[in-house]
């Protein structure tokens, strides 16, 4: 498919930039992927839409302040580092963007006489590997003066209230360079509702990273390749699963991320039966129209970018005419779009 087939025209002014002052007040587009049919609520409607029987996934995956700004130490020329993932004792993957590239053995001088060290790059790639002081001095500086990594698109400083928005009332694990932007909507009060009506839910953990955001530059969707993210699936999560494919119940997925992690992770059995071995591993599974879908049933998500791989996610799991048609119903009716954006539940 020709990646042109995953676009549409989105005015400046439709992506959010802020969040709204309730995380539950949020628009809710409910598409039918049977059928096509739209209908309209407010997410704070969530736990009346879906059956009681349903078992949510969430990815309790933690943004960390993962932007730093720095200089060289012998040009003093900025450079933004936006750190990636910890490979080993204080060595951080990274994407760098400044003036020129750096080179191995660049050191890069921080706030507070934090220094680091470039230890290997990725030749005409921003991926760098950065060596900073010990992770327990470093994660404290981090702590106090990393920035919130905003997306892009959201054309402003992080403030301190992004400190609490850009991240889901159940984040956990520490790791991510950008939010899981589904789960943004709910609220204590929200999974509370969920509970008393008897739904069940479980987690699992995929940091969102570079495979999560990377654009399609190739002209054909098919040529595009995924990185490799690790995912973690508690036992528990595993065997919730187990027993709602075996019970004939839904499992919804809140967020992309989580259809990659459960579809990733799911090996075949007999008789079309499916688990999920527990613990960490990579995914790069690279999901486009055509994809049979093994776990997941019902899907919570934003709305992306477009002629990106979460795009042609959807659009696998729910037909590319029905998202694209969808897309245009919420632009008729306001929706805001992107990460502090408005929602749809595919069902």
């Amino acid at each position: 498919m020709d990646v042109s087939e995953f676009d549409y025209d989105l005015p400046e002014g439709r992506i959010a930039q802020h969040p709204l002052p309730e995380r539950d007040a949020s628009k809710l587009l409910v598409l039918d992927r049977r059928t096509g049919r739209i209908a309209h609520h407010v997410f704070r409607d969530l736990p009346e839409l879906l059956a009681p029987q349903d078992l949510l996934i969430l990815n309790d995956t933690r943004v960390i302040p993962a932007r730093i700004f720095g200089k060289k130490e012998k040009t003093g020329g900025s450079v933004e580092v936006l750190l990636l993932e910890e490979r080993g004792e204080g060595v951080w993957d990274c994407l760098a963007k400044g003036k020129s590239r750096l080179r191995v053995g660049t050191g890069i001088e921080f706030d507070e006489g934090v220094r680091g060290v470039v230890e290997s790059t990725g030749g005409e790639s921003e991926r760098i590997q950065v060596r900073f002081p010990p992770p327990e001095v470093f994660r404290e500086w981090l702590s106090r003066r990393g920035h919130v990594p905003l997306p892009p698109y959201i054309r402003r400083p992080d403030s301190p209230e992004d400190r609490e928005r850009y991240q889901t009332v159940y984040a956990e694990t520490e790791g991510a360079a950008a939010a899981p932007t589904a789960g943004l909507h709910f609220t204590p009060g929200l999974l509370k509702q969920l509970d008393e009506r008897g739904m069940e839910r479980a987690t699992i953990t995929l940091h969102v990273g570079p495979a999560s955001f990377r654009p399609i530059r190739t002209g054909r969707v098919e040529n595009h390749v995924m990185d490799s993210e690790r995912t973690h699936v508690p036992p528990e999560t595993g065997r919730r699963i187990e027993e709602a494919r075996a019970a004939g119940r839904r499992i919804v997925a809140v967020g992309t991320t989580v259809v990659r992690a459960l579809e990733g992770r799911a090996e075949a059995g007999p008789h079309e039966t499916f688990a999920i071995q527990p613990g960490w591993a990579p995914v790069s599974l690279y999901i486009r129209p055509g994809y049979r879908f093994r776990l997941v049933g019902g899907l919570l998500t934003n709305f992306h970018l477009p002629r990106s791989t979460l795009l042609v996610l959807v659009a696998a799991f729910a037909g590319r005419e029905h998202i694209l048609k969808a897309y245009g119903e919420a632009l008729n009716k306001d929706y805001r779009f992107y990460s502090y954006g408005d929602a749809m539940l595919i069902r």
